[in-house]
């Protein structure tokens, strides 16, 4: 079976811009057409393959559609390259924007941190628009196996079906206070009674980084009040004013433990996270350079591994 090209386009649109008038602004036609173009798709497959919802979302049928219909986009541009050409300036896509999007999931911690000289690097290179989806370490790879992007950075050794992976680096977080938080909570020392009533941060639910750190302090199942902050930037600034002590990386504090700003709750003691590049086993040059400018920053930015584990791919 053959499929209409302007139909998955703007299946891919409406799920990458989260709404059916969204996609139509991005590829110069109406919603009228957005919407007829989904419904002939689902009515030629005989599925429902998008959710209304705010925003759209791909049902159980539409997720491998959507990860085919990236695959071709990433495929076309690679085809179209030599000539000088993108995907959008083809016949069958000129609605399309000129840039190629690319979706990847990323951590915020590593957002915030080493990861943004890779996507300038690839911006060299190929003309992208990157299209960031922000997800726990620990769940990214979830975002693969549906489809809604391509590649991320993930704390997932073994390769979703269809990737490879390949290691990064550690990722180390320190815990850390304000020395006056450290006086109000721990001037008697860090014993478990104090670790179970002193508030910490954590990022959200996901977040497990601080229940993980306190079974390194204690035997005991440690459950203190906590202040839910999903802002990297606001996990520091909620220590440096005594809201709770969190685990940060070290790259964002170690200038404020030198300062005397923050102290570490437990010196010597840390959190090494092992971090991944999980990304479609797809021949596209613009995955391989995004690959390599992602391991360059990774090189620069994280601790190494202490025992590399062998690139693999699950097909």
């Amino acid at each position: 079976m053959q499929l209409d090209s302007r139909q998955l386009a703007a299946f891919a649109a409406v799920l990458r811009e989260g709404s059916f008038e969204a996609a139509a602004r991005s590829l110069h036609v109406t919603p009228s057409a957005v919407s007829q173009r989904i419904k002939a798709l689902e009515e030629r497959l005989g599925r429902v393959l998008i959710r209304r919802a705010s925003p759209c979302v791909a049902t159980e049928a539409g997720e491998s559609l959507q990860r085919h219909a990236q695959q071709l986009q990433l495929l076309e541009a690679q085809a179209l390259a030599p000539f000088g050409m993108t995907a959008a300036s083809a016949p069958a896509a000129r609605e399309a924007q000129e840039a190629l999007p690319l979706a990847i999931a990323i951590n915020a911690d590593s957002l915030a941190t080493w990861f943004v000289p890779a996507l300038a690097a690839l911006r060299e290179q190929h003309e992208v628009c990157l299209d960031l989806h922000v997800e726990d370490q620990d769940h990214s790879s979830e975002l693969l196996r549906q489809g809604r992007v391509l590649a991320a950075v993930s704390a997932e050794p073994t390769p979703v079906q269809g990737c490879r992976v390949s290691p990064l680096g550690r990722m180390r977080y320190l815990a850390v206070a304000s020395p006056a938080f450290m006086r109000r909570h721990f001037a008697a020392g860090l014993d478990d009674a104090a670790l179970a009533r002193a508030p910490c941060c954590s990022f959200n639910q996901k977040d497990q980084l601080q229940a993980r750190f306190l079974r390194q302090l204690s035997r005991r199942r440690l459950n203190p009040p906590q202040h839910r902050v999903p802002s990297t930037h606001g996990f520091v600034h909620a220590a440096l004013h005594g809201l709770g002590w969190g685990m940060n990386p070290e790259a964002l504090v170690a200038p404020l433990l030198a300062s005397g700003d923050l102290v570490e709750i437990a010196p010597g003691r840390a959190l090494d996270v092992p971090l991944y590049w999980q990304r479609w086993s797809l021949e596209a040059e613009v995955l391989k350079a995004l690959g390599d400018a992602v391991a360059a920053a990774a090189r620069s930015g994280l601790r190494p591994m202490r025992t590399p584990p062998s690139a693999g791919v699950a097909d």
